[in-house]
Parts: structure tokens; C-alpha cells; sequence
């Protein structure tokens, strides 16, 4: 990598000042990358937020069986994205299921 990089939008591509998708370590320098650990979107479906917790702003809506990549857990939200497109946000860790 030579030079800066444009910050990328936070809701479109998976990458926080700590932490990014694994997929982004040759485009992107933070200090921890992650390998997603997929998870299905349990009935009843999610709300994707901007931020842990009820102050966040809803980004969209997640359907049952959505398949969502959780890349960090925090305080029961986990930090992920649908796809490496986006969108990226919070969302509560007890409305997702392991896939089986």
C-alpha cells in the first residue's frame, strides 16, 4: 500500500479504526482483521443498526435465514455485514443462530 486511502463509508464496507473484514488486509491497514463467522437471522428477523444499543440508528432489516458475518461481539450486539458490499452494522446477538 502506497499512500492514503480514502476512508470508506462505515455502513457500506466492513471495516471500524480497530478492526476489518479479513478480506480488506490487502486494500485496507487497521490493526486486527477478522475471518467472519456466519450466522442465520433467526424468525421473526433483525434490525441492522448503526451502533450497539437503542440509540443507533436503523439501517435496514434483516429477513429470517439472512445470512449475516459476525466479525466482532460486543455486550450482546455483534458488529458484522450481510455481504462485503454492505450493508454493516449492529445487530443483537440473540437474533441469530448458528447455521447448520
Amino acid at each position: 500500500m502506497t499512500g492514503p486511502v480514502a476512508r470508506p463509508d462505515p455502513r457500506a464496507v466492513p471495516i471500524r479504526g480497530d478492526l476489518a473484514h479479513v478480506a480488506l488486509a490487502g486494500t485496507h491497514f487497521v490493526p486486527h482483521y477478522a475471518v467472519p463467522q456466519p450466522r442465520g437471522v433467526m424468525p421473526g428477523g433483525a434490525t441492522l443498526m448503526s451502533e450497539p444499543g437503542e440509540r443507533g440508528e436503523e439501517i435496514c432489516a434483516l429477513l429470517e435465514g439472512d445470512s449475516f458475518e459476525v466479525l466482532d461481539v460486543i455486550g450482546g450486539w455483534a458488529w458484522g455485514c450481510l455481504s462485503l458490499e454492505g450493508p454493516v452494522g449492529y445487530i443483537r446477538t440473540d437474533r441469530l443462530e448458528s447455521l447448520g
